[in-house]
């Protein structure tokens, strides 16, 4: 073997590697962050126990976690952390394939509407009482139909239009500030009390965690993040144009929309239990496309942990900055985003897009 050629595969290997080492550095941080993040609150517990308790529920021969730390952490604090994690992985693996699916460093699964349209649902539902589904299901069932109608409207006006990026984000814009506008609409007539819980709703929370809610989430992640990065080829290719993907053999209007039902079905699935928490997709992939680059082997996975650091820590800080009151998450994570886009703005090189 020439050694031009060995010397460009060390040099891949090693490029590879950086890739893999900064998303294990990442997933150790977020157990670490995870673990304090239990551990803290109106009974703050020992993190080394809090690991106990986490570990005893699989290998209960090993350690002896006292009855509160076990019970404080697997009932009251796991349920939400968890739903932290997965919200975080969620949105930031749908951010990330929708900048890269439609080229825009702006495109998000909020700036397309899917959001807008999950808070009307759930407004519908809680200041008028109508819905797909009664009970105690209403505002959940609501809030994710209303989404997947978004993302279907977006999907047809794209496939009637020939799935262009720039018809994906127009229609999104559209879609949006309709249902913002019907939402703010519901809420003009609403009664002072519903309208209160409306918006508490859309700021986004992570109050209504459970057990329940988690194996819901869950499923959604495990069956659409393995085939966005089953597609992550064909992202690649597509980031160098729609033209350059075609002559390589790529279908992209096939790829574009099934990436986007995908996309939106993760939001869908987390929105609905959430409310609308900002950022987390916009602002996770642009941090990871400065420290991996843009291959979206690496990119969508590491995406999502880094959505996951982001969530759990800002769901962390808005519960325990002014104790005993919770903020709503979704403050938290504009405070984290906004002065990040100010720094995008303000730097001067642009290469990580």
């Amino acid at each position: 073997m020439p050694p031009e050629t060995t010397d460009l595969r060390e040099e891949y290997t090693r490029f590879i590697g950086r890739k893999i080492l900064f998303i294990a550095i990442l997933a150790v941080l977020l157990i670490l962050i995870a673990g304090i993040a239990t551990s803290l609150g109106s009974a703050n517990i020992p993190l080394i126990d809090t690991y106990a308790a986490i570990v005893d529920r699989f290998l209960p021969d090993y350690f002896n976690p006292s009855n509160l730390a076990t019970n404080v952490v697997w009932n009251l604090r796991l349920p939400r952390i968890l739903m932290g994690v997965f919200a975080g992985i969620g949105l930031a693996v749908a951010g990330s394939a929708m900048q890269g699916i439609l080229r825009n460093p702006l495109a998000s699964p909020y700036t397309l509407g899917i959001a807008s349209a999950a808070g009307f649902g759930a407004a519908l539902a809680i200041l008028l009482g109508k819905g797909f589904v009664g009970g105690e299901y209403l505002v959940i069932a609501n809030a994710f139909i209303f989404a997947l109608l978004a993302s279907v409207v977006i999907i047809g006006i794209a496939r009637y239009k020939g799935a262009r990026p720039e018809t994906m984000i127009l229609a999104g814009i559209a879609i949006m500030y309709f249902f913002s506008a019907m939402t703010s609409l519901l809420q003009y007539f609403g009664e002072a009390d519903a309208v209160k819980e409306v918006v508490f709703w859309m700021l986004g929370d992570l109050d209504r965690s459970s057990w329940d809610t988690l194996g819901l989430v869950g499923i959604v992640l495990v069956c659409c993040i393995p085939l966005l990065i089953l597609k992550s080829w064909d992202l690649n290719v597509m980031g160098a144009g729609d033209e350059t993907a075609k002559s390589l053999g790529v279908q992209v209007e096939k790829v574009r929309i099934l990436s986007m039902v995908l996309a939106a079905l993760l939001t869908a699935s987390i929105v609905c239990f959430t409310g609308t928490i900002g950022f987390i997709g916009l602002v996770s992939p642009h941090i990871t496309r400065m420290a991996i680059g843009g291959d979206n082997r690496f990119l969508l996975p590491a995406s999502g942990i880094v959505g996951a650091v982001l969530l759990v820590g800002a769901d962390t800080i808005a519960r325990n900055i002014i104790a005993p009151v919770i903020l709503p998450v979704g403050i938290m994570t504009s405070f984290i985003g906004v002065p990040f886009f100010f720094y995008l703005i303000m730097r001067k090189r642009r290469e990580y897009w």
